[in-house]
């Protein structure tokens, strides 16, 4: 039977940065249009720009779930 309380079986525990996929750099207007499923064209460039302009690195946290 296997102990529950023994720690020694538990794998350790994932740290937090490793959970999240968050990208390692600056977030471009290619990379929002990307994430929105749209294609990449003048409109939806401009789209994203002005998404990103108004909104930071959190209009790429808002459309992913």
């Amino acid at each position: 039977m296997n102990d529950l309380s023994d720690s020694s079986q538990h794998e350790p525990v994932t740290p937090d940065a490793l959970l999240h996929t968050g990208a390692g750099g600056d977030i471009t207007a290619e990379d929002l249009v990307l994430a929105s499923g749209r294609d990449i064209n003048p409109q939806n460039l401009a789209w994203a720009e002005r998404k990103l302009a108004a909104e930071g690195p959190a209009a790429l946290d808002k459309l992913l779930p």
